[in-house]
């Protein structure tokens, strides 16, 4: 795991770190107030590139095989097949640089949390603990067992042991109530002028933040033969409950449009500093559009970009021939990319949207973890997924009333169980989570099989016959795992992306 010094300012800190002593005298006459230093580079200083670099991850293409995947993105006609992609015979570089990246930043994450605990930073720490055990759950949920505990004990090993996901789950609950006892402690003086200003939360909606991971982590679980969620349940309600209504978690240390300064979401997907079309190539998937046309669904020209007769037009996952050329296909569209273009350049990134939050809430309230109405728990979810597209109350209401896959009261009807309503809830979320979350509906897929019909897959001819939800459910370990910490990672065995489930899937 030797990628965890890839950062500029990690090796200028390990270097830092070496015991240069031969040279003291000699930097104490010249020092260079432009070098990095484990004086100079401060935990503020840490904490705000760590939480830019959390916005990055959420606008990374990393999960772009995902969102194919699971229908929400197909390749333009002017491209060839991506062939891993769309046969799912991926291999073991498959996913090297979405572990490399966002090892990278959890290491950054760490260190800003020690470094701010050696200051008695606790608000600071708690940020950085919050941040960090979202990323090393959706590393969970994307390979199963993964380095943990010996991480970043990067003075005792180089190659970290590989702990299991079940005790990396019980960890991240331990972590997010210690970030929750630290979130609660009276900020440093100067936190409003570091993370305070970039992350664009109040210090209780961190909490909620934290509360909202713990009940993701119990969500995931929710198929697993005995689980009870109730000791964290009675945690999170003590604490103030989960994101809710307008309560969005997003980072903006002022983008602009510039080169290398645009708001990441539109510089990955959207358009460059001219104006061209920057992104020829990801597309709306037909699938995805069918499913919302048929819905009457309004976020449908939120989410994608109509052409200019107005129509949005897909494409489909796999068609070696015959997908529209990029410029006649939709792209992502306002709702995500900005109703303006020097506007979304400039727009906040999100991390985490609060209807995800409620959606989850609808979800836990539905299988009775709450005790609060599941109709309006997830009435209020679709609600707060329009208003974050820039649509209103009254049209999620009306596509509530008027969409039988949509409304409660059809549900309701039906006698369901727990269950049935949690996919009921969930499918929905799984809509609203289109060009937003794409691992988190992938989780959902896996866990729940909601999507019952399979024509998301890929139409390629040379396409693997697939899992029970019909795509892969994991990744496999990346290359540089075997080359860098081969004896621990091949402890792990033979990995199969359709047939080595993690220990949350049925």
């Amino acid at each position: 795991m030797k990628y965890i010094h890839a950062k500029v300012t990690v090796l200028a800190l390990l270097i830092a770190f070496s015991g240069l002593t031969g040279c003291k005298k000699f930097l104490d006459v010249n020092n260079n107030p432009n070098q990095s230093t484990d004086d100079n580079v401060t935990p503020e200083l840490l904490a705000v590139g760590a939480s830019v670099s959390m916005g990055s991850r959420a606008a990374s293409g990393n999960y772009n095989p995902v969102s194919f995947w699971i229908g929400y993105l197909a390749q333009a006609g002017d491209y060839a097949i991506t062939a891993d992609v769309a046969t799912y015979n991926i291999d073991f570089t498959f996913g090297n640089g979405l572990w490399s990246n966002n090892y990278n930043t959890l290491f950054d994450l760490e260190l800003a949390k020690r470094k701010a605990l050696a200051k008695g930073d606790s608000v600071l720490a708690g940020t950085m603990m919050v941040f960090s055990a979202k990323l090393y759950q959706e590393l969970a949920d994307t390979y199963g067992d993964i380095p943990y505990s010996q991480a970043f004990d990067y003075q005792s090993t180089r190659t970290p042991a590989y702990d299991k996901a079940t005790d990396i789950y019980s960890a991240l609950q331990k972590k997010l109530d210690t970030a929750i006892t630290y979130l609660k402690r009276t900020p440093r003086s100067n936190f409003n002028d570091n993370v305070g200003k970039v992350v664009k939360i109040s210090l209780g909606q961190w909490v909620k933040f934290a509360n909202t991971l713990k009940l993701r982590l119990l969500l995931r679980q929710s198929e697993v033969s005995g689980f009870s969620p109730a000791t964290e349940i009675a945690k999170i309600t003590a604490n103030g409950g989960v994101l809710g209504t307008g309560e969005n978690v997003n980072v903006n240390p002022g983008y602009v449009n510039d080169d290398n300064k645009q708001n990441p979401f539109y510089a990955n997907f959207g358009y460059l500093t001219t104006g061209a079309d920057g992104d020829n190539f990801n597309r709306a998937n037909e699938y995805m559009i069918s499913v919302m046309t048929g819905h009457e669904d309004p976020r449908l020209k939120r989410v994608y970009q109509p052409q200019a007769n107005g129509s949005v037009v897909g494409c489909v996952f796999g068609l070696a021939q015959g997908n529209p050329l990029g410029n006649a296909s939709s792209k992502f569209g306002p709702g995500l990319l900005g109703d303006t273009k020097d506007a979304g350049a400039k727009q906040d990134q999100f991390i985490y949207p609060a209807f995800e939050s409620m959606f989850l809430y609808a979800e836990a309230a539905a299988r009775g973890w709450f005790p609060a109405d599941a109709k309006t728990a997830y009435q209020n979810a679709v609600k707060e997924s329009f208003s974050w597209l820039g649509l209103t109350s009254a049209q999620a209401t009306t596509y509530m009333t008027d969409n039988k896959d949509a409304n409660w009261d059809s549900l309701a009807a039906k006698s369901p169980t727990p269950t049935a309503k949690a996919k009921f809830v969930t499918y929905q979320k799984y809509i609203a989570l289109t060009g937003v979350d794409p691992l988190e509906a992938w989780a959902d897929m896996r866990r729940l099989n909601m999507v019952d019909d399979k024509s998301y897959r890929s139409v390629y001819p040379g396409a693997l016959n697939g899992s029970a939800c019909g795509v892969p459910i994991r990744f496999l370990y990346p290359q540089t795992e075997y080359t860098t910490n081969k004896d621990n990672v091949s402890k792990e065995g033979t990995i199969n992306q359709f047939t080595s489930k993690l220990f949350w899937q049925p």
